[in-house]
């Protein structure tokens, strides 16, 4: 059963966490929300600087909290991939530091991996594949779990991602920053199906349609162009601004393009597990959606547990856990790399530092 602390830094929470054997014995979290909310999204200048200012309390809270010394850890784990570059290194070299410091093994960690195994900081899951969805501000995708390192990408948004476009429609609907939870409070008394919505889809290039990748831009283009429409008819007379009808119809063509395209594409693997983790799976509408679907299809799903969606270090520990495990460890001059994909995640752990 190791034991070890993890730092996740990859943009604008500043987290650690020590657990052991998947069980957390401490996690700790600083926002910087409320400082980015005054431009409107993530400054990574700002992100990097908080994070240097708040990554040592953080580490030494969780560390008291455990109620462990550094020599009763097996080793350090830290985000190197992918993510801001500066904000990455805050936490690459802080864990590194500490490794190195300490005599420890040093662990690197994809984010998209810490999220795939943030579920299993919940309810144990079924035995077999899997099939995760992965929603959050950064990354919208289908990955097919085959065990700990093993995961195949079958879909994916080509443009937004499904939490940017919840940001991107706050904004026009003035609702401020982070835009999923503004989005489901002022959707809360509103008609899901008043304004009807396109799903985008995505072009094969010999004709037709992938069946289960993503586009939201020309979504976020229609809700523009029917906020310009219906502030128009407002100032000349009409009815008040219907905002709570545009969230919820806006809210409800995203859960259902989720949900319907992650089923199918569960079905046509062949897989009875569907798993949704990530910051958008807080999203009650989306897990109310995916709750009924899966019961009409006879599909099991599971989500990861709410406090552990949105980053954290938790899930970090768990991903570096099962590589470690398995006799993984990365070099200790390893740098970051902000747009690593997931299927090339085993570079970190080559002899040779890959960056």
């Amino acid at each position: 059963m190791p034991t070890l602390l993890a730092l996740e830094t990859s943009c604008d929470e500043s987290a650690a966490a020590v657990v052991r054997d998947q069980r957390v014995l401490a996690s700790a979290v600083a926002s910087q929300v409320e400082e980015h909310a005054r431009w409107g999204g993530v400054v990574p200048e700002i992100a990097s600087r908080r994070h240097v200012e708040a990554l040592p309390g953080l580490i030494e809270q969780v560390m008291a909290q455990s109620g462990l010394a550094f020599s009763e850890l097996d080793a350090i784990a830290a985000t190197a991939a992918p993510g801001l570059v500066g904000a990455l290194l805050v936490g690459s070299v802080t864990g590194r530091s500490l490794a190195r410091l300490h005599n420890k093994p040093f662990v690197a960690v994809h984010h998209l991996e810490g999220h795939l195994c943030s579920v299993q900081l919940g309810d144990p899951l079924p035995p077999g594949p899997y099939l995760v969805l992965l929603v959050s501000g950064g990354h919208t995708e289908m990955i097919r779990v085959d065990g700990p390192g093993h995961y195949q990408r079958l879909a994916r948004s080509r443009d937004d991602a499904a939490g940017e476009a919840f940001d991107k429609v706050a904004r026009l609907l003035d609702l401020g920053y982070p835009g999923g939870p503004a989005i489901q409070a002022a959707a809360e008394q509103g008609d899901p199906r008043r304004f009807p919505l396109p799903k985008g889809r995505v072009s094969l290039p010999e004709g037709g349609f992938h069946p289960y990748d993503f586009s939201f831009s020309g979504l976020k283009t229609a809700v523009l162009r029917l906020v310009n429409q219906l502030k128009a008819e407002t100032e000349s007379g009409g009815e008040p601004f219907p905002l709570a009808d545009v969230a919820a119809s806006f809210e409800q063509v995203v859960a259902d393009v989720l949900v319907e395209r992650t089923t199918r594409c569960a079905r046509d693997q062949g897989l009875q597990t569907l798993v949704l983790v990530g910051g958008v799976a807080a999203n009650r509408r989306l897990r109310a959606r995916l709750e009924q679907r899966c019961g009409e299809l006879g599909i099991q799903w599971r989500l990861a547990p709410l406090a552990y969606c949105t980053d954290n270090a938790a899930m970090i520990a768990v991903a570096a856990e099962q590589r470690f495990s398995a006799g993984a460890c990365s070099p200790i001059d390893l740098a970051v790399a902000p747009r690593l994909a997931l299927e090339e995640a085993p570079v970190l752990y080559a002899p040779q530092p890959a960056f």
